[in-house]
């Protein structure tokens, strides 16, 4: 397997930068990506990974972690019918505060396996080209995974760019990258798979907690059953590792690399760290603060708060921190109530309210949250809503016309190579990326 020659070397890029780059211009930043998995794969190489050395156990072994995650989640669900509290989110805000913050992963969902698409010939990796293709839905909206996601945030008002740190693209990143350099770290990319496809416990909990606070949770419940250990892509990935075990003299070096992209998975924030760093306090203080200056010219002087008008209260630095607190001292803000009851809200919520746009669902949440505090009414829970399949408009209908007519004019084998692009993590999930997809789909036999 062989990719395009790389430019010459780069300066090494943080992950949000580089993760930016892959999506854009992945050709242009190969070293950038090589330099970047190197990094990574040399923590990796650190961390404990327990695969066996014995192959003939790996089936066991596979069978045991599921089980083990199996029993995990009974005792999970044992203790909340028990009583016992939401073990993730404790609000609504908190549950948007992590599918926000492990969006830069979700978004390129899969990614990691676009490498082996130019190598379908290749009967080894046909378990890691059809997982990727389940990814991508087989070329429909609605079983795409990285639309389902996008989908998501834009009907939770979460899908404005997020306040991230680097470590946040740390995983996004390692998945662009191992997609692009699939030649070269075939061996880490089996492993990355391999740990990727294990059921893991918080996929379950996360599942069961964001359908209980209302959010339509058919992302994570899909990954739940695809990827099961009996027959879904845990299995494959197993049989794929297989597929290339080498003879027993090469065997100890390849399964060192398989165990580096296996760790893979560790670095970077895992979504119990994301969940972990929430602060509902902290999170609304400095959401307000980074509108401060934005909003320190925009109100009139006709509603004053305590003696001073809004721009007064928001031109100093502890404006937004003192605000609050006069808000709730004058009862514009009734905390551990009803937001409904606070006039505050009422200004910020609904269509016909006096600020209605100037926060997103985010950042309602937040403040929605913060008010209501001990008061937490059951939510309602809602239905999933299929990902919309809107009407193509014309220049898209010529674009597919297009493409059609360049594919009846090539070969089987062309007709795959000239579809690649389109697959790419950046545009399969877009009308003509998914329309490519189903034509590679059919190509190879594999139905949508």
């Amino acid at each position: 397997m062989n990719l395009p020659c790389t430019p010459p070397r780069e300066e090494a890029v943080d992950a949000r930068s580089l993760h930016r780059a892959l999506l854009h211009a992945p050709l242009e930043h190969l070293t950038a990506a090589e330099t970047f998995l190197d990094r990574q794969l040399r923590q990796a190489a650190e961390l404990p990974v327990d695969l066996p050395d014995t192959p003939a156990a790996w089936p066991q072994w596979l069978d045991a972690r599921a089980a083990r995650t199996a029993r995990d989640y009974a005792r999970y669900l044992a203790e909340r019918h028990a009583g016992a509290p939401r073990r993730y989110f404790r609000n609504r805000a908190h549950a948007l505060h992590f599918l926000r913050g492990v969006a830069p992963t979700k978004l390129v969902d899969g990614a990691w396996l676009y490498g082996v698409l130019g190598h379908a010939g290749d009967a080894r990796l046909l378990p890691l080209l059809h997982t990727y293709l389940e990814e991508l839905g087989r070329g429909v909206a609605a079983s795409n995974h990285v639309l389902i996601y996008r989908h998501l945030l834009e009907s939770l008002g979460c899908a404005g760019a997020a306040e991230l740190s680097a470590e946040h693209y740390v995983q996004g990143a390692v998945q662009l990258a191992l997609g692009c350099l699939a030649g070269q770290r075939l061996p880490e990319l089996i492993g990355y798979n391999l740990g990727y496809e294990l059921p893991p416990l918080h996929l379950l909990v996360t599942t069961w907690e964001l359908q209980e606070l209302g959010i339509d949770a058919t992302y994570f419940r899909l990954h739940v059953t695809i990827d099961n250990a009996s027959c879904g892509h845990a299995r494959r990935a197993l049989q794929a590792l297989y597929n290339h075990l080498p003879d027993k003299p090469r065997r100890q070096a390849f399964l060192a690399r398989v165990r580096a992209g296996m760790g893979l998975n560790d670095i970077g924030l895992s979504s119990t760290q994301v969940i972990d760093g929430f602060d509902l306090d902290r999170e609304l203080l400095a959401m307000l603060e980074r509108k401060q200056p934005f909003a320190r010219h925009l109100h009139s002087d006709r509603t004053r708060i305590q003696g001073r008008t809004l721009n007064q209260w928001l031109a100093a630095p502890w404006g937004v921190a003192a605000l609050l607190r006069a808000l709730q001292q004058e009862g514009w803000i009734r905390r551990d109530a009803d937001p409904a009851h606070s006039r505050f809200w009422r200004l910020v919520s609904g269509p016909d309210a006096a600020m209605f746009g100037v926060f997103d669902g985010y950042e309602q949440q937040l403040l929605h949250d913060w008010i209501a505090g001990s008061w937490s009414p059951a939510p309602a829970r809602r239905a999933p809503q299929p990902v919309a399949l809107e009407a193509a408009p014309a220049d898209l209908d010529e674009e597919e016309r297009r493409l059609r007519r360049e594919l009846a004019q090539l070969a089987p084998h062309q007709r795959r190579r000239h579809l690649l692009p389109l697959l790419a993590p950046q545009r399969h999930w877009t009308p003509l990326g998914l329309l490519a997809t189903r034509l590679f789909s059919q190509d190879l036999g594999v139905a949508p």
